[in-house]
Formats: structure tokens, sequence, C-alpha cells
């Protein structure tokens, strides 16, 4: 039995480029186009038929939620409104870190390496001092989050990167005075809530 499953096998093999090498030869059918067919979409050939056919982006359907209470809901639409206000700026440290990575991979001289991080961190303390100071400690712990499920890095891994070891030290100091952590990780699982606020809040449609 083994030996003529490997046969069948053998024979598979040997025969698909064969197969593959016939549905090739084969003349492809078309479809007749109208005046009004003026769009180029993509066709698939399908046994010689070509058959067109339009991606379409994907559609995320999301079912109505069921609370235990109102005080759920209130809870729930509070982390709604503190998720939507910090989001931006996780996604401002995303691109302005990315676009750090790519300045600082152009530049072999140290010196100025060290201008560019010292660009990139008086443009986030001014985004610091004018908007971000104005957050609540909840918000504070929620940007933490989702500055690492943006960037892949926690808050103290960027600060140490680009600033040192010490920096970062004292960094995490001050925030834990007043209720933050900067090696507050984000975990999709744990944080469901806050990634169906994410994925349902229209961010990331194209």
């Amino acid at each position: 039995m083994k030996y003529s499953r490997l046969f069948i096998l053998l024979f598979v093999i040997l025969a698909a480029p064969s197969i593959k090498a016939q549905e090739s030869n084969v003349p492809a059918i078309y479809p007749k186009l109208g005046k009004n067919d003026t769009i180029r979409v993509a066709a698939t050939n399908d046994n010689g038929v070509m058959i067109p056919w339009i991606g379409l982006h994907e559609v995320i359907i999301n079912g109505s939620r069921m609370w235990k209470s109102p005080q759920e809901q209130a809870a729930f639409n509070r982390l709604r409104y503190n998720v939507l206000k910090v989001m931006p700026y996780a996604l401002f440290a995303k691109r302005r870190y990315e676009q750090l990575e790519r300045d600082l991979s152009s530049v072999k001289e140290k010196k100025e390496q060290k201008k560019l991080v010292k660009a990139c961190d008086a443009e986030i303390k001014r985004m610091f001092n004018t908007e971000i100071k104005e957050l609540t400690i909840t918000q504070g712990q929620i940007l933490t989050k989702l500055i690492d499920r943006e960037v892949g890095r926690t808050t103290y891994d960027i600060v140490k990167q680009t600033k040192g070891g010490f920096a970062a030290f004292s960094y995490q100091l001050v925030a834990r005075v007043v209720g933050h952590n900067l090696k507050t990780t984000y975990n999709a699982n744990e944080e469901r809530d806050i990634e169906s606020i994410i994925v349902s809040s229209g961010y990331y449609q194209q």
C-alpha cells in the first residue's frame, strides 16, 4: 500500500509540468467588449477563458455589542473617547520615529546623527508642551500602550536608543511619579476593547 501511494505521488509530480504546459498552450478567450468598457481590470485564465475581476477593499463587519449594564457601556464610551484622543499622537510618534530611522541610516557621521536626534527630540517636546501635557493620567497610560503598538517598541526603548540609557532611566522616574510607565507594552489579546476601537475607528481604511 505504501509503495502504491508513493507511485501515485511520483506520477502527480512528474505529470504536473506537462499538464501546466498543455494549459499554457490553450488560446485565451477574451470577453467581448462593449463601447463603454473602457476600464482596465485584472483577469484570470480559467481553462482558456479570461475572466475579468476587480479587487475590493476589506470590509469589516462588527456585531452590535450587548452591555451588561449602563455602567459598563459608560466605561466603554470613556475608553473609546480616550483612545481616539491619543491615537493621533501614537501615529505621529510612529511616522516621526520611522523618519528618524531613515534619516539616521543615510548619515554616517555621528555629529550629523546627533543633530537629527536633537531635531526629532525638539519636535516631540514642542508637541508635548502644547498638547500632550494636557492629557489625563489614563490617557497617558493608553498612549504609552499605543506607541508600543504602532512603533513596535516601548517609549522607554525609544528614549534609550535615541538619548541613551541614563535619559531613559530619568524619564522613567519622572513618569512613574505621575502614574505612567514608559515600559508599558501592548497586547492585542489583553486589550481587546482598545483593539476593537482602533479597528473600527477608520484609521487604517485605504
